[in-house]
């Protein structure tokens, strides 16, 4: 099975994460994905741009508004994102937990569908 471990912040851990040493927080990350890579879980990793860099499209109008970003507070946004094979919940959650993630960090992980979960 594959699992989304998505990354978000309360308002203080997005601050030190862009006040705070970027190589350090690089360093640690990439030896995280290398452990993912290496137990062969990993299957991606992202980071994603600053929310204010994008735009948000708004549907429920012909056509859809488009607007600047972000959608929401900081708190209700996410950074970047893991795919991981895991045979379970518990074992997603487990590679979830080994992340080098500051205090008000958050990883909410969900199952992927497959092919499997589509109706024919």
């Amino acid at each position: 099975m594959q699992f989304m471990l998505i990354m978000r912040d309360d308002d203080a851990a997005a601050i030190e994460r862009r006040d705070g040493d970027v190589a350090t927080m690089m360093a640690a990350m990439g030896a995280y994905n290398d452990r993912l890579e290496a137990s062969g879980a990993l299957v991606t990793a992202v980071g994603l741009d600053a929310p204010s860099n994008g735009a948000v499209v708004h549907f429920g109008g012909t056509p859809p508004l488009v607007t600047d970003g972000p959608y929401g507070e900081i708190k209700e946004l996410f950074n970047g994102f893991w795919i991981v094979e895991a045979p379970d919940l518990a074992a997603a959650t487990a590679l979830a937990a080994d992340a080098p993630l500051a205090a008000g960090t958050h990883l909410e992980v969900r199952r992927v569908h497959g092919d499997a979960d589509l109706p024919d």
